[in-house]
């Protein structure tokens, strides 16, 4: 089974964005435009819209407008966006514009072009796609991109669809004209997501420090209670900038909203407290992501989840000893995009061999072989095993050594019923003659589970030397 999610993503360590001028933070804006473009009667959709209003809880009216509601969107253009436009208009935000409420705002597309700001396409309608067949949303794309390049003068490089489907990022991908999708949440730095084959950049928004949730029965309540959100968002990441590892830090508003005047407020003591800081970076999406590709552009690699069955096999089979069963079982078991790293695939293969049976845990136990042992003197080791006992100088010892190492591998066998083991890329010579000197009196339940730990340290090993 094929799973589809990457939980793992960047890890513990994030790369460094290297922003510009060492910058500790970037801070991106999005001011989202749907004014003109959510569901209407007018519009010709079935019923009146019903999300991200004041109307908290409201529903939609089927074959009825909505005056209020209409009224509520009607002041996100005539009022709110101009409020936003004063407070932003020094600054390279992005603006969400859906396609046919730019067409209804010409003033505004004006402002927003006087200003240098980025337009991106946030699709033809503010309408929810979750049930709208495939070949349709891949029609809408297209109009979107086709009526905002002729109401802008240039096609949209970013596209955020909002309220997606399960196909949204895979027809924004397939769509080919984009630098950059924002239908994630997933990340506080852009990343590749690939789709059949092509890489495509990701630039992550936001859910929370955005001022939709003024409109949810759980969310801000005053502008107080988003500035105080958007300040300590702010100052963690900054923090952790300061540590080595710089993020961005994403804020959505929309007219309606951030544009009444007791909302509007935060904003602005938001943006005093940004600036207050050095090394802030405000820029466009299409800012970063350019800056992104530049400095970490997409490289290929070996991809486990992505391999068939026979090819992981040939490639994994080896990872336990003589045992390829353990890859065989983790390839049928689910895989996904946490399986691509090292940790990721040594914890599963991990699984699969603890989950086996005693009889084939012991088989793999006996399928290691003696360390300077026979097969070793006549070089029928694996190409893996070759390589180990050659990192901690096995492949060059003195006749005494020799002795020594045969002595205490017949003494080891003879007692557990399993070659020693130990991971010998851990220790050095005199180290592993040191543990085989102290292991070999240990009584054999206590060797048997030593012996597996250290096979599972080989394979991680060998996983890391393999994936990276």
């Amino acid at each position: 089974m094929r799973y589809s999610r990457d939980l793992t993503g960047y890890g513990q360590t994030t790369p460094d964005p290297r922003w510009p001028g060492g910058a500790r933070i970037a801070v991106q804006i999005v001011l989202n435009y749907e004014e003109g473009g959510e569901n209407s009667i007018e519009h010709g959709d079935p019923s009146s819209e019903a999300f991200l209003s004041e109307i908290i809880g409201a529903q939609p009216w089927p074959g009825q407008r909505h005056w209020n509601m209409e009224s509520i969107y009607d002041y996100g253009a005539r009022s709110g966006f101009w409020r936003m436009h004063r407070l932003l208009k020094d600054l390279p935000i992005t603006v969400y514009g859906v396609a046919t409420a730019l067409e209804r705002s010409p003033e505004q597309v004006a402002a927003m072009q006087e200003a240098r700001w980025e337009i991106a396409t946030h699709g033809l309608k503010w309408i929810d796609y979750r049930n709208v067949p495939r070949e349709v949303e891949a029609d809408h794309i297209a109009q979107a991109v086709a009526l905002h390049t002729a109401i802008t003068g240039e096609r949209p490089r970013g596209f955020y669809q909002g309220r997606t489907s399960m196909n949204t990022v895979a027809l924004g991908c397939e769509e080919g004209g984009f630098e950059y999708l924002a239908d994630t949440i997933a990340d506080e730095l852009p990343y590749w997501h690939v789709h059949e084959g092509r890489p495509q950049l990701m630039v992550p928004y936001t859910m929370d420090a955005n001022d939709m949730r003024f409109s949810s029965g759980q969310g801000f309540g005053t502008g107080t209670d988003f500035f105080d959100y958007l300040r300590d968002s702010f100052d963690m990441l900054y923090a952790e900038g300061v540590a080595g590892a710089p993020k961005m830090m994403s804020v959505g508003l929309h007219c309606r909203l951030a544009g009444r005047p007791g909302r509007a407020m935060a904003i602005q003591r938001f943006l005093d407290h940004a600036r207050s800081h050095e090394g802030v970076w405000f820029a466009s999406r299409l800012d970063i992501a350019r800056h992104w590709a530049t400095e970490h552009p997409y490289r290929a690699r070996l991809r486990p989840s992505q391999m068939d069955r026979e090819a992981f096999v040939a490639r994994f089979g080896s990872v336990y000893e003589h045992s390829p069963f353990i890859a065989e079982r983790v390839w049928d078991a689910e895989m996904g995009a946490v399986h691509d790293t090292p940790g990721g695939l040594a914890g599963r293969m991990a699984q699969i061999f603890r989950a086996s049976g005693d009889d084939e845990r012991l088989g793999i136990l006996q399928a290691h072989p003696d360390l300077a042992g026979k097969l070793a003197q006549a070089k029928r080791l694996t190409a893996d095993s070759t390589a180990e006992q050659a990192s901690a100088g096995l492949d060059a010892l003195t006749d005494g050594e020799r002795a020594e190492f045969t002595r205490l591998n017949d003494a080891y066998v003879a007692k557990h019923g399993f070659p020693f083991i130990i991971a010998v890329r851990d220790h050095d010579k005199a180290g592993i003659l040191s543990a085989m000197q102290t292991r070999l009196d240990n009584p054999t339940p206590l060797e048997r589970a030593t012996a597996e730990a250290q096979v599972i340290r080989i394979a991680t090993l060998r996983l890391k030397e393999i994936l990276t």
